[in-house]
């Protein structure tokens, strides 16, 4: 049995990555593949402060976010992400390091040095699928959800995200526009996929 494959799911709330994900675990598991969702930042000690705190309206302060993200993630790499992939599953996450490049850079931390402090110890992604959709279209799916938005969820700071996912360029990362109809969007992963089945 050979080592899983790690497919993250990046962009701004409202552009769909749980419903994606939840298409292709599908997908995956009618192709026979054992597959894991998760999604960070996760619900244990560290991701729970984060998350508070952007649900209250007030943000932490960047540096004590960076800190507690990345605590969040060394331990959902320990228990959750490297078991799977030792066992050959698929995991699919709703969010992961580019996150944290594009949501504390745009706050002004640097892109690179997120990269280098994740990368010590959280493996790359087998391929990570930004979702673009514009950001008016996505702030207007998240008010249709009927729930309110979080601090991060302003239009000024999330232009500033999605500028810095659009800069984005390793080996495995896709954009695909997310802004068609549901299956079209899932028909263009799929096809994506067909490098990594």
């Amino acid at each position: 049995m050979g080592r899983g494959k790690l497919i993250v799911f990046e962009g701004v709330d409202g552009t769909g990555k749980s419903t994606q994900i939840g298409l292709l675990k599908q997908y995956l598991e009618e192709q026979g593949k054992e597959v894991v969702t998760s999604f960070e930042p996760t619900h244990g000690e560290w991701g729970r402060r984060v998350r508070a705190a952007a649900a209250s309206g007030q943000r932490l302060e960047v540096q004590k976010e960076v800190e507690y993200l990345l605590r969040d993630r060394r331990e959902h790499v320990q228990k959750v992400i490297l078991p799977a992939l030792t066992e050959g599953k698929w995991v699919l996450l709703d969010r992961y390091y580019p996150s944290m490049m594009a949501y504390q850079g745009a706050t002004g931390e640097d892109v690179e040095e997120i990269r280098r402090r994740n990368e010590a110890f959280a493996p790359a992604p087998d391929m990570a699928i930004w979702l673009d959709i514009p950001v008016q279209e996505a702030l207007r799916r998240v008010q249709n959800r009927g729930r309110e938005k979080d601090a991060f969820e302003q239009a000024n700071f999330l232009e500033a995200v999605a500028r810095i996912y659009a800069t984005m360029d390793t080996p495995w990362w896709r954009r695909i526009p997310a802004v068609g109809e549901v299956m079209e969007t899932q028909t263009l992963i799929r096809r994506e996929m067909i490098t990594c089945l």
